[in-house]
C-alpha cells in the first residue's frame, strides 16, 4: 500500500530496503559511490531538523533554486518532512522571473545551489519582501568571501553543512522529532508550487499535493517493470515535474538515482560507467544520440555506411511487421488483427535472419553505448519525432513515450513496456479519464481530433493565488483542459497532434498544426530546429536553426570557401540547401497538403538557448521567438 505522503514513502522504503542503493554520487575521478536508503533517510532527517532550527515550520514556502544534484532530493524531502512547501526553479531562470516567483509565493527562506544564484536573487531583493535567509548547497561555498564582496542587505546565509550539523545536534536531544513531524502529514497537503516554464507567458504557480505524485508512484510501475536495485540515470532538470515525479517513482520501487547531465560528452561515459536500466528523457536527447550515430557512420562512409543504411531499413520494416503481428498498431479506424497478422507473417519471417545479423553487426554497438543493460528511456516533455522513434525501434532500443503537464504532476499516459503502440503515448493511467472535445463542446469519438480534457488523482489543486486562472482550465467536475490537441484509438490509446494555442490559421482559413511539419523538417542533417510561422498570412514560412557541424562538413566536402560560421550559415548556397531540404521533406509524397508547404525560410546564426528561446524542457517558446525574431519573420511575408 502506498503511504499518504512522500516522506512516509521514503521512511517505508528505507525500512524495507535499508542497504539498497538510493543514490549514486559522482566522484571527482568519474566513478560513482552508492548511498543507501538508510543513509539517505538519515541525512534527510538531519537536514530537516536543521531547517527547523533556522525557523522553517509547517506551511512555510521555501524557494529551491538549483540544478539536479543529490542535495536537491535531500532538500525536497527535508522540507516536506516538516510540513513545509518547496518552490523550485532552475539556475537558468532570469533574475526578474525569480523575483516574481519567490515574491509572489511569499518565500521566507531560499535554498540556492551556489553563490551565483544568491547574488542573482539579491539583485531583485526589492521584489521579495518576505525573504529573510538563504541556505547554500555548494560545499565549496565560502560565506566570508561572499560577505567581503556583496551587501547581504541584512539577510542570513547558512551553508548546507551548517544546517545538517545543527540538525544532527538537535536529533541527539530528540531522536524522533522529525518522525513525529512526518506522522501528521496528509495526502491532500500541498507538497510543492511549481511555476510553469513560461512558454506561453507569465509563469503560474501550480499547486501539487502529495497525492498527485503518489498516485503515479502506484500506477506507473504497472506500465514499466522497475525492480529494487535498478539504476536510473538522472539527467533532466529536477525542478520540473517530469524528472521529479520519476525520481519519486524510482524511490518508491527501491531503485537508485545516478546523477549525470544531458550532454553527450558527460552522459555517454556515465552510461558506460553506471550501466543504468532506465532514464527519464526529453526528445532532444534521443535526437542528439541519433544524430551522433549518423554523423559517425557517414564520416566512416563506404561499406560501413551501406551496411548501416541497409540494416536500419531492415530494422524499421521488421519492427513494423512485428507490431502488426502483435496488434500494436494505432486503430483510429477499425481494422482486422487477423488480416494484419496474415499479411505480416511471411515477410516478417524472411527478414528475421537479417534483423538478427543487424543486431550483431550494427545495433549491438548502439546498445553498448548505453551500458549494455539499458531497458528503456521514458520520453516526455514534448512529442517524440517519428523519425527518432522508428530509428530506435529499428535498433532495438525501447523508448516509451509518455504524456503529461505540470498541472497533472505530470504523468497522464505512458506506453506499456511490453506493448508499446508507436505513434501514441499509450493508454491513460488507471483511474485517469480522458475525453476529446470539439470547439462546440461536443465529446468526439475515437479517430477524431479535438482538445484533450482529463480528470484524475494527479490533476493539480489549482494555480496559487490565481482562482480566476484556475477556473479557466479546471471545471467543477474536475475536468482539466490541457490545451493540447489529440485523438483516441478505439482501444483508448492517446495520440498527440499539437497545441490548440499553436494552431496557425492562414488567410484562406486553413488550420495548420506546426509540430508535425517542424518534426519532419528536423529530419534533415543540416537543420537542428525549425519553427513554423504564418498566422494570418497567405502561406507558411519557417525559422531555421542550422546544424553547424553538418554544414561545415558539407562545405569541406564540396570545397565551399568560408572564413567563419557566420559567413557559411547564411550564404545564398546555404539558403538554397536548406530550402531544398525543406521542400524534399514537406511535400505531398510525405503526406502534407499543399497549404502546409514552407514557401520561405529565415536562418538564425546562433542555436536556441535554454532560458531564452527554449524552456527548461527544451521546448520552443513561441511567444519569445516571435518577439526576438520579429524582423526576420516579418521579412518572410513581405
Amino acid at each position: 500500500m502506498i503511504p499518504a505522503t512522500l516522506p512516509k514513502l521514503l521512511k517505508q522504503i528505507s525500512e524495507e530496503y535499508p542497504t539498497t542503493a538510493a543514490q549514486y554520487l559522482k566522484n571527482a575521478d568519474g566513478t560513482f559511490s552508492p548511498r543507501t536508503f538508510k543513509e539517505l533517510f538519515g541525512e534527510v532527517q538531519k537536514y530537516a531538523a536543521g531547517l527547523k532550527e533556522i525557523g522553517i515550520g509547517r506551511g512555510d514556502h521555501v524557494g529551491l533554486i538549483s540544478e539536479n544534484r543529490p542535495e536537491w532530493l535531500i532538500t525536497d524531502f527535508a522540507v516536506l518532512s516538516i510540513g513545509a512547501v518547496d518552490v523550485p526553479r532552475g539556475n537558468d531562470t532570469m533574475a526578474h522571473e525569480l523575483g516574481f516567483i519567490l515574491g509572489f509565493s511569499g518565500c521566507v527562506t531560499v535554498v540556492v545551489e551556489n553563490a551565483d544564484q544568491l547574488i542573482k536573487i539579491l539583485t531583485v531583493r526589492d521584489k521579495i519582501s518576505s525573504l529573510k535567509q538563504f541556505v547554500v548547497l555548494d560545499p565549496a561555498f565560502d560565506p566570508e568571501a561572499l560577505k567581503a564582496k556583496t551587501d547581504l542587505q541584512g539577510l542570513k546565509v547558512h551553508t548546507y553543512a551548517e544546517v545538517v550539523a545543527s540538525g544532527t545536534k538537535a536529533l541527539e536531544k530528540a531522536p524522533d522529532s522529525i518522525l513525529k513531524e512526518i506522522e501528521p502529514g496528509d495526502e491532500q497537503d500541498i507538497a510543492t508550487i511549481i511555476f510553469t516554464s513560461g512558454t506561453t507567458g507569465e509563469p503560474k504557480g501550480v499547486m501539487l499535493t502529495h497525492k498527485n505524485f503518489l498516485y503515479q508512484v502506484g500506477c506507473v510501475p504497472e506500465r514499466i517493470s522497475v525492480t529494487p536495485g535498478d539504476i536510473w540515470l538522472s539527467v533532466l532538470p529536477v525542478w520540473h515535474s517530469f524528472e521529479r515525479s520519476l525520481q519519486y517513482i524510482a524511490i518508491g520501487n527501491a531503485s537508485a538515482l545516478a546523477y549525470s547531465k544531458p550532454i553527450g560528452q558527460i552522459m555517454l561515459p556515465d552510461f558506460a560507467t553506471v550501466r543504468p536500466q532506465w532514464m527519464a528523457s526529453v526528445p532532444r536527447i534521443w535526437e542528439a544520440v541519433r544524430a551522433g550515430v549518423y554523423r559517425k557512420v557517414k564520416n566512416e562512409g563506404g561499406i560501413k555506411l551501406a551496411l548501416f543504411s541497409f540494416f536500419v531499413s531492415v530494422g524499421k520494416t521488421h519492427t513494423k511487421l512485428t507490431n502488426l503481428l502483435r496488434g500494436l498498431v494505432p486503430d483510429f479506424k477499425k481494422r482486422s488483427r487477423l488480416l494484419d497478422a496474415i499479411l505480416a507473417f511471411i515477410p516478417w519471417l524472411l527478414l528475421w535472419p537479417f534483423r538478427l545479423l543487424g543486431n550483431v553487426l550494427v545495433f549491438g554497438k548502439i546498445k553498448a553505448l548505453l551500458g549494455g543493460r539499458f531497458i528503456a528511456g521514458i520520453s516526455g516533455g514534448g512529442a517524440l519525432p517519428p523519425a527518432v522513434d522508428t530509428f530506435f525501434g529499428a535498433a532495438g532500443v525501447l523508448l516509451l513515450e509518455g504524456y503529461g503537464l505540470t498541472e497533472t504532476a505530470p504523468v497522464l499516459a505512458v506506453r506499456h513496456q511490453n506493448g508499446a503502440v508507436p505513434g501514441t503515448v499509450g493508454l491513460l493511467l488507471d483511474g485517469t479519464d480522458c475525453r476529446i472535445v470539439a470547439e462546440d463542446g461536443t465529446v468526439l469519438p475515437a479517430g477524431e481530433q479535438g482538445v484533450i480534457y482529463v480528470r484524475g488523482p494527479q490533476v493539480m489543486r489549482g494555480y496559487y493565488n490565481r482562482p480566476e486562472l484556475t477556473a479557466e482550465v479546471l471545471d467543477k467536475d474536475g475536468w482539466f483542459n490541457t490545451g493540447d490537441l489529440g485523438m483516441l484509438t478505439h482501444r483508448g490509446e492517446l495520440k498527440l497532434t499539437g497545441r490548440a494555442k499553436d494552431t496557425i490559421v492562414l488567410l484562406g482559413g486553413e488550420n495548420i498544426e506546426p509540430l508535425p511539419i517542424e518534426q519532419k523538417i528536423t529530419e534533415s542533417d543540416f537543420i537542428d530546429t525549425a519553427v513554423v510561422v504564418g498566422q494570418d498570412q497567405k502561406y507558411l514560412g519557417a525559422l531555421i536553426v542550422p546544424n553547424q557541424e553538418a554544414m561545415e562538413r558539407y562545405a569541406d566536402e564540396n570545397h565551399v570557401p568560408y572564413d567563419e560560421w557566420g559567413d557559411l550559415c547564411c550564404t545564398d548556397a546555404s539558403l538554397e540547401l536548406y530550402q531544398t531540404e525543406v521542400n524534399n521533406l514537406v511535400n505531398a509524397k510525405n503526406g502534407f497538403r499543399g497549404f502546409e508547404r514552407i514557401f520561405r525560410i529565415a536562418v538564425t546564426r546562433e542555436p536556441f538557448e535554454v532560458g531564452k528561446e527554449l524552456s527548461a524542457k527544451q521546448e520552443v517558446k513561441r511567444h519569445v521567438i516571435a518577439d526576438l525574431y520579429k524582423d526576420s519573420i516579418s521579412a518572410l511575408f513581405d
